[in-house]
């Protein structure tokens, strides 16, 4: 849309807004009027283009195939400059017949701060031929109000709400029309049922809504604060209203003439079992990260207790071990550390792993003074792959800390990311001594060490990787690793 209007003509950023803002909500205004709807562009050669479209889902369409980007019939033209010029609605007398079928037309001119920027066509499918109902007598009167108001310039709204108090129950899945005390014109049966539902007993045609659901509220622990503004049709907001296991849906569309409050039309929708599972949601995430910080308190206590345990060791193997275990533990902790602070099963690794690097290098170094280096982003990474990617790494840094820098007082330990989707590249180097021995014909290191087996166990066959020790260019180490991420984790 906004392409098409840039290329046909040059409207104020203001008008632009308010004709989005026109489409963003104007289905609503199609159901109601069972008619599709056309906004009509005028160009700078006289013609008008068709920027947006909508087609009723109440009744049948007249365009079968979309008209957006297609330029007005000339038998269309006089009554859209007509309703452009003298700012007002203009009817055709007569139905304009569309193939087999007839089609009244009637074209609202769009007003924005006093002056027409476009034409809004709204077009009927006349082939049922039969007598409308009370129904559709009430649904086309909404219609009509809401389409002088665009004539005038008075909707959209822009006072409507954002966020959760924005959005709509649709047309038929209930509606109630209000006079301008709040009392109940008319009501379908399907409002009728959603009411019926909470409670309501008896007809509301001639009831103050704001009455009827005072009664509800008041047995509701909470209550939003916009309820009385909804069911008045004072503000066109959506809200909430909840009775024992029944929760219903309310949005208000305030009906005005030159600001004069007039009217309301309500739209309400039954939303007891999407709620219903939206608890069932939530309750299931807070039991998620409540496992996860058990789990991550039970891994410190085991933490601990190695701590405690390798203190009292005398012998130094034995308590370098324990110290190796406690350092793994701790690594899985910080893991569930993360994924118990967000509802979602995947971790944002780079801060947990800065830390946990940190500390591995802090904790392997003896005397040198050793630091970390990290370029490139992790991103997000599936809570299945995150522990054994941080015990894989947390192992590459200790081990390079730990034999890289042997009689060197400083040195570095360098992590380079590579991310592209779900494949990820990462670099472990050193600027140490280097690969001394263990070499085999491929350059490769052989490692047989515990560290090194856990580290190949991992990638092979949790991260579905493969991992290689390599010299490094100017001295020291480099391990490459390379895996495959499940899951649709995003950076």
């Amino acid at each position: 849309m906004s392409d098409l209007i840039a290329e046909h003509a040059e409207l104020a950023e203001g008008d632009l807004e308010w004709l989005h803002l026109l489409v963003g909500d104007w289905q609503i205004v199609s159901d109601l009027a069972f008619a599709d709807l056309v906004l009509w562009l005028p160009t700078a050669d006289g013609r008008f283009v068709a920027v947006a479209q909508c087609r009723p889902s109440t009744g049948a369409t007249v365009h079968y195939d979309d008209v957006v980007g297609s330029f007005s019939p000339e038998g269309q033209r006089p009554q859209l400059t007509a309703a452009m010029s003298e700012g007002r609605a203009q009817r055709s007398r007569e139905p304009r017949w569309f193939g087999a079928y007839a089609v009244r037309e009637e074209a609202v001119p769009v007003v924005h701060d006093g002056r027409a920027v476009a034409v809004v066509a709204r077009q009927t499918n006349l082939g049922s031929g039969r007598t409308p109902s009370r129904l559709e007598l009430n649904y086309i009167e909404s219609a009509d109000d809401l389409l002088a108001m665009i004539g005038r310039g008075e909707y959209p709204s822009l006072n409507a709400a954002t966020g959760p108090r924005r959005g709509a129950p649709r047309v038929g899945d209930g509606l109630i029309r209000l006079n301008s005390e709040g009392e109940v014109l008319y009501a379908s049966p399907n409002a009728l049922s959603c009411f019926h539902r909470l409670g309501v007993i008896g007809p509301l045609v001639g009831q103050s809504l704001v009455e009827v659901t005072a009664g509800i509220a008041e047995q509701q622990s909470t209550v939003d604060e916009s309820l009385p503004l909804v069911v008045m049709g004072r503000a066109p907001w959506r809200t909430d209203i909840e009775a024992g296991r029944a929760a219903l849906s309310l949005r208000a569309l305030p009906l005005t003439d030159r600001g004069q409050r007039i009217g309301a039309v309500l739209l309400c929708r039954d939303v007891s079992e999407l709620r219903r599972r939206e608890r069932e949601l939530m309750t299931k995430d807070a039991t998620i990260r409540e496992i996860h910080h058990r789990v991550k308190n039970n891994l410190a206590t085991v933490a601990a207790l190695l701590r405690l345990q390798a203190r009292r060791m005398e012998v130094p193997e034995a308590r370098a071990a324990l110290e190796e275990a406690m350092r793994r533990v701790a690594t899985i902790s910080l893991v569930h550390e993360s994924l118990s602070q967000t509802l979602d099963e995947s971790v944002e690794l780079d801060d947990m792993l800065k830390r946990a690097l940190r500390l591995a290098a802090d904790v392997a170094s003896t005397r040198a003074q050793i630091s970390t280096r990290q370029s490139g982003s992790f991103g997000l990474v599936p809570a299945q792959d995150a522990t054994p990617l941080a015990l894989v790494l947390t192992e590459l840094v200790t081990n390079a800390v730990e034999h890289g820098f042997p009689g060197q007082e400083s040195g570095t330990v360098s992590i380079d990311v590579e991310r592209e989707d779900s494949s990820l590249r990462v670099v472990v180097a050193d600027d140490g001594v280097g690969m001394r021995d263990g070499i085999d014909e491929l350059g490769r290191a052989s490692r047989s060490g515990l560290g090194s087996q856990i580290v190949k166990t991992l990638v092979v066959n949790e991260l579905r990787g493969t991992i290689d020790w390599l010299p490094r260019e100017g001295g020291g180490t480099q391990v490459v690793l390379q895996v495959q991420l499940r899951g649709d984790a995003q950076r």
